[in-house]
Order: structure tokens, then C-alpha cells, then sequence
């Protein structure tokens, strides 16, 4: 998965098409990510004693990676991620690229 914890993404498609945010969480293995202030949903908690209050919870739901793109850090544009292999003290590392600009991201 080329989407990190803490990378600027916008969305795709969606009812929140269109909104950009930093991404909370990350589930690789079912190809999701968490986008902060994003596709909020609300889960309902019943009272647990006597007396208190039901509480209505707010949080962000998961979206599939296919429908958010990174933003460049350095254009500020929407971009899809290439792996580039550069050169560290004689050793190749993988590190990903913006496929606009050719800028390493990170």
C-alpha cells in the first residue's frame, strides 16, 4: 500500500467527494484507510445504568484506498505514487515518488 499514517489525501468518490485530510489509520490488509473528518458515521450507546443518558458517538469510518489520492507535499496537487530506488550511503532504497513533479515524497 502506497497511502501512510499522516499523509494529505483527497477523496474521490463518495458522498465526501472532494474533501482532503489527513489520513488516522491505516488497514493494509483489507486495503482501508481512515481519513480524519471524513465519511462520519455515528454509532448509538445505550445506557448502561439507571438513570444516565444513551450517548450518540461520532467517528470516522474506513474508505477503500481506491477512492482517496495522495497529495504532493511539494506540488500540492492530487498524484498517484511511483516506487523510485535511490542511492543511501551505497546501499538502494525504495522510497516513493509524486508521477507529477518526480519528487521523492518523505
Amino acid at each position: 500500500m502506497r497511502i501512510k499514517k499522516g499523509d494529505n489525501v483527497k477523496v474521490l468518490a463518495g458522498k465526501d467527494r472532494s474533501k482532503t485530510g489527513k489520513v488516522i489509520q491505516v488497514f493494509p490488509e483489507k486495503g482501508k484507510v481512515v481519513v480524519e473528518g471524513v465519511n462520519v458515521m455515528a454509532k448509538h450507546l445505550k445506557t448502561r445504568k439507571a438513570g444516565e443518558k444513551g450517548q450518540k458517538l461520532e467517528f470516522s469510518g474506513p474508505l477503500r484506498v481506491s477512492n482517496v489520492m495522495l497529495l504532493c507535499p511539494k506540488c500540492a496537487k492530487p498524484t498517484r505514487v511511483t516506487m523510485k530506488m535511490i542511492d543511501v550511503a551505497g546501499k538502494n532504497k525504495k522510497v516513493r515518488a509524486c508521477k507529477k513533479c518526480k519528487e521523492t515524497i518523505e
